[in-house]
């Protein structure tokens, strides 16, 4: 009997650049392929540095709520099922953290926000950076005077953005003054993710396999960006896509074809 082919796996993507193409759409291809792959009884779980509302778009296409998968959001600060939309683990970002986060983006002049439901929050007028977050998400920007007082409320990140040369300046020093109490990395060029400590796509998909009683041996995990690295080099099977960073690529096990040729179709016709 072969193995291989009984047993349940767990396929992890992650979704701008690896699930969606060029113009952030699920091909018919891909979608078809990951349908077969829930219908053949295997998990499939999204896992994004987006918030949870700005996944929903990508849950209904793959109709998540009735095969049943997870959403993994904010990098991993919070997981969510699909079947019942309960919250199975979250982390919050400590609120004391707030004061320095916003006295450090207003002298860089860099963007801030975080979220609240449906709405991404605004400390300063919006840029280009934030625009294109919203943009993304499919959520509203919501620009609020007293950022500080306005946000009393449990939060699982905050982005700040500024130009890419801008941005991996700020970084360093960000990760300098507040390492040792966030985690704090880049996801897009010009999008610093600043975190609750200790969270990655890794740590959380750890906590679904126990959940699931699942070996990360039946995990493959499919992403292009610096906040893949952690969980391609921790699954059973680490795949880059052909458009990901050379980082990303090296610690990949497999790298398969860029996300608009279908790249993740390779991957389940090769691994699954």
């Amino acid at each position: 009997m072969d193995n291989h082919q009984t047993e349940q796996k767990l396929l992890v993507l992650d979704i701008d650049g690896t699930l969606t193409n060029s113009r952030k759409e699920i091909t018919k291809a891909t979608r078809e392929a990951i349908q077969d792959v829930l219908l053949r009884g295997h998990s499939v779980i999204l896992a994004s540095g987006r918030p949870t509302p700005g996944m929903r778009r990508y849950e209904k296409e793959l109709e998540l709520e009735r095969y049943g998968g997870y959403l993994l959001s904010f990098n991993g600060a919070r997981i969510v099922e699909c079947r019942t939309g309960e919250v199975v683990y979250q982390k919050l970002l400590p609120l004391t953290l707030l004061p320095r986060l916003y006295k450090f983006a207003e002298r860089n002049g860099c963007g801030l926000i975080t979220y609240l439901g449906e709405q991404v929050i605004s400390a300063f007028p919006p840029d280009e950076y934030v625009q294109i977050e919203a943009r993304i998400n499919g959520l509203p920007v919501r620009e609020v005077e007293h950022f500080l007082d306005f946000v009393d409320f449990s939060i699982n990140k905050c982005l700040m953005t500024a130009p890419p040369e801008k941005a991996e300046r700020l970084e360093r020093e960000l990760q300098e003054k507040l390492g040792n109490v966030a985690s704090i990395y880049r996801s897009e060029p010009y999008f610093i993710e600043i975190m609750p400590q200790n969270v990655t796509k890794a740590s959380a998909l750890e906590r679904i396999l126990e959940a699931l009683g699942m070996k990360r041996e039946n995990m493959i995990c499919c992403g292009d960006g610096f906040n893949d690295i952690a969980m391609i080099q921790y699954a059973g099977i680490g795949v880059a896509m052909g458009n990901a960073q050379p980082a990303v690529k090296e610690a990949a096990d497999y790298i398969t074809a860029t996300n608009d040729q279908d790249g993740v179709v390779e991957v389940i016709r090769k691994f699954m």
